[in-house]
């Protein structure tokens, strides 16, 4: 377990401050979610895969699309084999799908540099395309039993309120932040991995950013934030528009190359956004994202997923054409 006085480069963590991480452990054993990428038979690429999905994403709606991804794709190669555009077909609508492409790339890539399979190493990981810090540590630790600091919101905003006796953290991670998860781990990696995720679900299930339940905390008494009188961090934060902007227009085009088994004309993609220069802007990022492919035709497909005329498809490479006709440009 943790030491008696776990430290930082900075100087000693105050026993008072210091959560034990038994109280921890023992709520999460009592109160953990039945998650499928948690349970033992999960594979490291379960656990990859519910980790690029998880991002900004609640549980709710990674549980469907998680299935049905690992019921189609339950390993690398399998992903790999398929074009990218199936890929995102399949994320459906879990937003920000640039994970999806990015999901599809680094299976190629595990198949290319590893085998098929998902590296141990956290080095490694990070060699991934669109692999961060957070998620390579999530992985070492959650599907290989690893010491590694894990820093989502969730353990962010428990460690800011328990130790740092504020209400949020800042909107990234700091560098006292990283030192400071990583001091209060468990030596044994296998207790570390536990506590990781035994921080990360008492932020999902208790110590939630809009209404805490400080009645149901394991480490209230501790708890800095409790102690000041929860201090509220100046106003509420604002939270980001949705509706009108360039990504409900993308969402909206992505939305009918999904349910379409073919290329869609132009005339589709302009009846399903009216504002013609913020469908056009909208259209380029996807292709510039490699979310779509324009076809020399003037239409538009999912990419890999039509082939161009005269030019046989490669699984899981685009088949984009140059200098195509968006529909509203003239």
């Amino acid at each position: 377990m943790a030491t008696a006085h776990p430290a930082t480069p900075d100087g000693p963590i105050p026993d008072r401050a210091a959560p034990d991480p038994g109280a921890i452990l023992d709520w999460y054993a009592a109160h953990q979610r039945d998650l499928p990428w948690r349970r033992p038979g999960a594979t490291p690429w379960a656990v990859l895969v519910s980790e690029i999905m998880l991002q900004q994403t609640p549980v709710a709606r990674v549980l469907p699309v998680y299935a049905a991804w690992l019921a189609r794709w339950p390993a690398p190669a399998s992903l790999a084999a398929s074009p990218a555009g199936e890929a995102v077909r399949a994320w459906g609508r879990l937003g920000y799908p640039r994970r999806a492409i990015r999901l599809h790339a680094t299976a190629q890539a595990l198949v290319e540099r590893h085998g098929g399979e998902v590296p141990a190493s956290a080095d490694a990981l990070r060699a991934l395309p669109g692999i961060g810090s957070y998620t390579a540590a999530a992985v070492a630790s959650f599907a290989f039993g690893q010491r590694h600091a894990v820093l989502d919101t969730n353990v962010r905003r428990v460690l800011t309120r328990l130790i740092g006796g504020r209400e949020l953290p800042p909107p990234s991670p700091s560098a006292a932040e990283r030192r400071l998860a990583e001091a209060l781990l468990p030596e044994p990696p296998a207790v570390a991995a536990r506590w990781s995720v035994a921080v990360m679900e008492l932020g999902a299930l208790v110590c939630t950013a809009a209404r805490p339940q400080c009645a149901r905390c394991p480490v209230a008494a501790s708890c800095a934030w409790r102690r000041a009188g929860h201090p509220a961090d100046g106003g509420p934060r604002r939270s980001q528009k949705y509706v009108g902007t360039d990504r409900q227009c993308r969402g909206r085009l992505l939305a009918v190359l999904r349910d379409c088994a073919g290329p869609v004309p132009g005339t589709r993609l302009e009846a399903a956004w009216a504002d013609q220069l913020q469908r056009s802007r909208a259209l380029d990022g996807l292709v510039a994202d490699g979310l779509v492919d324009p076809l020399p035709d003037g239409t538009f497909a999912l990419p890999g997923t039509a082939p161009v005329p005269g030019m046989p498809a490669v699984p899981g490479k685009p088949t984009s054409a140059a200098n195509p006709t968006f529909p509203g440009k003239h």
